[in-house]
């Protein structure tokens, strides 16, 4: 049998040439003259503001699968599960400091939060990011492309996050996803801040379907729940309406205060959406959203958002936290055939008031709550609101 064998120099240079590609590349995307330089300078920073089970995964998407924008999910989940036996009010200056650093590119901001070794599978929900999958961070998914959670977390985790880091600062658009807020003006230094040019979309949905979506996920919520309360010491029972309470409150005080009480630093900086109308008018809105914040709709992400939203039935309940293929529209409709009527009367009882500020009708029968051809929206257009005249544009945090 013949052996060949080839020259030690010849094995070196072949060894070297994929690694030699990779260095290249990575520099590339760092330089490419095509993207933001390493500042915060002509960068958008946009943060998705809304509470959990309102749809706000499914936003976030929409945002992470844009080949113009740098996407985590929910980073100020590291200070609430670092800091769990505190409040909400407590803990909003630091998630607020948090989201500050990570718009600026600057992930040392985890070192209080992230143990060591500090690896990209360490950051929460890090492998729904594509830029996570793309170049630089990781050679697996073009940035044109959708990515494939699964394959992101066999092939992309790396140890450090300076990788993260180099790839945030070549996006023109960082987007966070954030349900840890409960009102805008801890939010105020962010938006004076001249090094950053933030925009807000608030994301509300019906209580009735926020309620019977958080019934499918009662255990993962437990920790946050208590946050959101306080700590407070609340019967079983009551527990879940006054968690739905405290964040209908919330979505009134982030809504009254962006329609009524808006400082200067606020205007046309900050746009509302009902989930309802997100899956009724989905392209639509989308497209709405996207110019809200100077991106523009592809061919690719069109053809995805349309596979997402019309797939069949309401989704799994062990895909409760995942963007599974789903009918959307009966997604929005579910509440009303599964949630029992005494619910949906103490559910309307605590949030009445987000309910008729944001636009969701009542119903007074279990009849009404079934008959799917009753419209219980109110018309999209009372939303198109205009700024009121401002009183003080200055506010303290």
């Amino acid at each position: 049998m013949l052996r060949w064998r080839a020259p030690k120099s010849t094995v070196l240079s072949l060894l070297l040439i994929p690694a030699v590609a990779g260095v290249l590349l990575y520099g590339w995307y760092s330089r490419s003259p095509l993207q933001n330089s390493s500042s915060s300078e002509g960068k958008v920073h946009v943060l998705l503001l809304s509470s959990w089970r309102s749809g706000s995964s499914f936003l976030g998407q929409v945002f992470n699968q844009h080949p113009d924008v740098f996407y985590l999910m929910e980073p100020a989940w590291h200070v609430w599960t670092s800091l769990q036996k505190s409040g909400a009010r407590s803990l909003r200056m630091a998630v607020r400091d948090t989201i500050r650093s990570i718009f600026q590119c600057d992930l040392s901001v985890m070192d209080s939060y992230i143990p060591q070794p500090q690896n990209v599978s360490k950051l929460f929900m890090w492998s729904h990011s594509r830029a996570l999958c793309s170049p630089p961070a990781c050679f697996l998914t073009a940035r044109n492309e959708i990515s494939k959670e699964q394959e992101c977390k066999q092939h992309c985790d790396t140890q450090g996050l300076k990788l993260a880091e180099a790839a945030c600062r070549t996006y023109s658009h960082v987007v966070l996803k954030e349900v840890r807020f409960f009102e805008l003006e801890s939010l105020y230094p962010l938006l004076r801040d001249p090094s950053l040019n933030l925009r807000i979309i608030h994301l509300v949905r019906d209580p009735r379907a926020v309620f019977r979506s958080r019934e499918q996920s009662v255990k993962a919520l437990v920790k946050d729940n208590a946050i959101v309360l306080e700590q407070a010491d609340i019967p079983e029972n009551d527990r879940s309406y006054h968690v739905l309470q405290e964040i209908c409150r919330s979505h009134v005080r982030i809504f009254e205060t962006a329609m009524f009480k808006a400082p200067d630093f606020l205007r046309g900086r900050y746009k509302m959406i009902r989930y309802e109308d997100l899956v009724h008018n989905t392209l639509a809105e989308i497209e709405a959203m996207y110019k809200f914040v100077g991106l523009e709709m592809t061919e690719t992400l069109e053809e995805w958002i349309y596979r997402i939203t019309h797939g069949k039935g309401k989704g799994a309940k062990k895909d409760a936290f995942k963007i599974t293929s789903r009918n959307a529209e009966d997604v929005s409709l579910a509440w009303r055939t599964t949630l029992p009527f005494e619910k949906v009367q103490q559910i309307q009882d605590v949030c009445k008031g987000a309910m008729s500020l944001l636009g969701y009708k009542m119903v007074d029968s279990e009849k009404e709550q079934k008959l799917l051809d009753l419209n219980l929206m109110a018309p999209r257009e009372r939303y198109h609101f205009s700024w009121l005249p401002s009183k003080s544009t200055t506010a303290k945090v």
